[in-house]
């Protein structure tokens, strides 16, 4: 049968992982909750279908790719900490530095021994394995942190430390569970624990040796011209590979820190086309976050589901066991960890509460448990099976637990900065002033961005938001939050400049949130945003229409007042601007979108002033249909 083939499963996690996360993106829930929802359905719940074609599921990692699964995982999980590595920048630590490091230092062990009395009075795993299981639960991962955090705005100071603390974690954690292995397997209670933990600070010194100096190497080769630029990214790809497989030689798991290391080395040091390999590797972990997750989720059949009760011959008391141990860790373990690291600092407590509830699991936990738990049964060791599903069972409850109460905790907690509302309008000129004033009016957030003091003035005059300074820059971006924006319109007087900020821009805000004033027709330059208004004016013709005395206008349209009877009270040569939904979204008019126009939007036109004696003959027709003789368009001219 053809869908027997390997091609057609692979191509199926594909569809499957990355489906899940567009439907995600379309409809605002938890990514890694629907790709573990469509890795269920794939893999143990076809499974059910009485047919032959999905004879033990239509996915089966184990049976599909065999000895392949274990390190097709370890090496795409090696790329994407690698990945979240190159998003570790120093500069963020400014405001969250000592909270990460307390989160990482103190949180750690604290974290440790939590979970491990949790693991033994919990889930009544032996003290052995539940010491291994502890250090594994440390993590949380950027494979779920990551896209938990797209879909949130509480701020730079609480997503950094998330962020931080699960990238920096993950290797942690793993190289707890490296220790705790070499201690049951050298011999428990009789075993040099001095001689261990040389072996293990010994190994990890040298694969963060390594990984240091391949982000030294990378970023001093690349800027040289010593690597083309068409196989900058290739290699660097391959150098991620070869650098975890050449530590994970020396000592399992110490791969995690060479491509953490490496990662952080390269975000901090400057380098051409980085901003190119950065969007390369985040495509890809995308892609990868996305089919792994799919794989190990896929991985559950019915067995291991049961299997959940194996910590006790009774299987109500062995349920009783799994949910108390899921207790204490969701509310007891990871509430005390955070609580007692950031005690005394100077993190606010509503912040405190949403980070201590925050710590999903993903596949850095699935995957070293499952390698450890295969590991210890091949010991001998008591308990080692239950590891499995425990495993699973933890990343299904807080992917679940957190992923969903995430936004309704941070509005509890008054932390939550809502949906992204506000425009950027870049360029300091008459005509972004009286836009940004009109905006403002529309109780719509504004901000005007300049690197020239001298022209945001005017702004400022207009008690309007400025920001002084190169949108393009990092140091910029680092002060301004681009995740507040709605929209970014560029409009300085420089065509190739507004290009390029929505070329820059477009793929951090999205393509269809970046536009750019019409370009100079006498000059061949290329846009790379929506060029805004459908006649695609220049602005040096907006300036014209400035000193024209042109007006904003901001129309309601209502059932008897609609866009048609807009139209012919605007002046023919008006320009139709954007249009305002009741939840204060902006939809712009440009010359390859025409939004939908429905009754109880705003629209905002931008138009010549109407003379004396039209505004007389205006008010001679009363009887035609028009913004001054239905009260409900709300009709309202902005001088310019």
């Amino acid at each position: 049968m053809a869908l027997d083939s390997l091609m057609v499963k692979i191509a199926v996690i594909g569809v499957a992982g990355v489906g899940a996360q567009w439907i995600a993106w379309r409809t605002g829930r938890p990514a890694i909750a629907l790709m573990l929802i469509v890795g269920i359905l794939v893999g143990p719940v076809s499974a059910l279908i009485p047919h032959e074609l999905f004879r033990g599921g239509l996915i089966n990692p184990e049976r599909d790719f065999g000895a392949l699964m274990e390190p097709i995982i370890k090496l795409a999980v090696a790329v994407i900490l690698f990945e979240g590595g190159l998003s570790l920048n120093f500069r963020e630590l400014r405001q969250a530095g000592w909270a990460v490091m307390r989160v990482v230092i103190i949180g750690v062990p604290v974290g440790w021994f939590l979970g491990t009395l949790a693991g033994h009075y919990g889930a009544g795993l032996s003290w052995e394995v539940s010491a291994l299981f502890g250090g594994i639960l440390v993590v949380t991962g950027p494979t779920v942190i990551g896209p938990m955090l797209r879909t949130l705005r509480v701020g730079p100071r609480v997503s950094n430390i998330l962020k931080w603390e699960g990238i920096v974690n993950d290797p942690i954690g793993a190289l707890l569970a490296v220790f705790i292995f070499a201690y049951i397997t050298y011999g428990g209670a009789g075993t040099n624990v001095a001689a261990i933990s040389f072996d293990v600070i010994g190994s990890t010194f040298i694969a963060a040796l390594l990984g240091a100096a391949l982000g030294w190497g990378v970023t001093w080769f690349f800027p040289r011209g010593y690597v083309p630029e068409y196989l900058k990214a290739p290699m660097l790809l391959i150098l991620v590979i070869g650098g975890f497989v050449v530590a994970d030689i020396i000592q399992h798991e110490t791969g995690l820190v060479t491509v953490t290391i490496m990662g952080v080395v390269m975000a901090n040091r400057p380098m051409f086309s980085s901003h190119a390999l950065r969007r390369f590797k985040e495509d890809l972990a995308v892609l990868l976050i996305s089919g792994v997750f799919v794989m190990l989720s896929a991985t559950l059949d019915w067995e291991v589901i049961a299997s959940f009760q194996t910590t006790s011959p009774d299987p109500i008391e062995g349920v009783l066991r799994f949910l108390g141990f899921l207790f204490l860790l969701l509310f007891v373990v990871r509430p005390l960890t955070i609580l007692v690291s950031l005690l005394f600092s100077s993190v606010p407590w509503n912040e405190r509460l949403f980070i201590a509830w925050i710590a999903p699991r993903g596949i850095v936990a699935v995957a070293i448990t499952g390698l450890f738990a295969i590991r210890l049964a091949d010991f001998g060791v008591e308990d080692a099976e239950a590891l499995i599903p425990l495993s699973f069972g933890v990343v299904i409850a807080t992917i679940f637990a957190h992923g969903f109460s995430a936004k309704w905790w941070a509005h509890r907690l008054g932390i939550d900065q809502g949906p992204a509302d506000g425009v950027l309008l870049v360029g300091a000129n008459r005509w972004t002033i009286d836009f940004g004033e009109l905006l403002k009016k529309l109780e719509i957030p504004i901000t005007i961005a300049d690197p020239s003091q001298y022209a945001l003035r005017a702004a400022r005059r207009r008690e309007l938001a400025v920001y002084r300074g190169d949108i393009l820059d990092e140091v910029t971006q680092e002060h301004l939050d681009l995740g507040q924006f709605q929209e970014l319109i560029a409009a300085t007087d420089n065509d190739a400049y507004n290009a390029l900020i929505c070329d820059d821009l477009g793929p951090e805000m999205g393509y269809d949130s970046v536009s750019q004033i019409g370009t100079d027709r006498d000059r061949a330059f290329q846009s790379r945003g929506r060029v805004l208004m459908r006649s695609a004016p220049t602005i040096d013709d907006l300036l014209k229409c400035e000193d024209a005395k042109w007006v904003f206008t901001r129309t309601k349209i209502t059932d008897k007042f609609g866009m048609e009877d807009l139209k012919k009270n605007l002046d023919t040569d008006a320009l139709l601007i954007c249009v305002m939904k009741p939840d204060r979204r902006l939809l712009f008019f440009s010359t390859d979108a025409r939004p939908v126009v429905e009754a109880g939007d705003i629209v905002v036109s931008y138009a010549p002033p109407e003379a004396p004696s039209e505004q007389l003959e205006r008010k001679r027709r009363p009887t035609e249909p028009g913004p001054e003789s239905d009260p409900e368009s709300g009709t309202e001219p902005e001088p310019a």
